[in-house]
């Protein structure tokens, strides 16, 4: 059983940044597309962001210019890098694998805990 473990979030004032990590328990060296998703409260889980081992990046639109992922696959790590937050990305913020572009099936059975992130004056 493969674990996800997010960490990093916090309260943050609109304007600010933080840097999510996401470890996860096995290799994913050999897998093509990492991503992190976040889920608002009443609002369906979504992908912000993705990663693939070839060095590609993809955002939504709502995230664009602002947040930065990465990955270090020899750490078994993804990061997030969040700047000009707004507080529209509050949520609970994911990290999982996909085949793109099937952001809606992950590739690990289980989520983790997430992370919170609010951001409010």
């Amino acid at each position: 059983q493969v674990q996800l473990v997010e960490s990093g979030g916090g309260l943050v004032q609109p304007g600010g940044s933080l840097r999510l990590s996401c470890v996860v328990s096995r290799s994913i060296a050999s897998i093509h597309t990492m991503g992190w998703y976040r889920q608002a409260p009443g609002k369906q889980r979504e992908l912000v962001a993705a990663a693939t081992s070839g060095g590609s990046f993809d955002y939504a639109d709502s995230v664009k210019g602002r947040f930065t992922i990465s990955r270090d696959n020899a750490k078994n790590t993804v990061w997030l890098q969040m700047n000009s937050l707004k507080p529209e990305d509050t949520a609970v913020y994911y990290c999982n694998a996909f085949t793109w572009p099937y952001s809606d099936y992950p590739t690990f059975g289980s989520w983790g805990q997430g992370t919170q992130v609010t951001v409010s004056s």
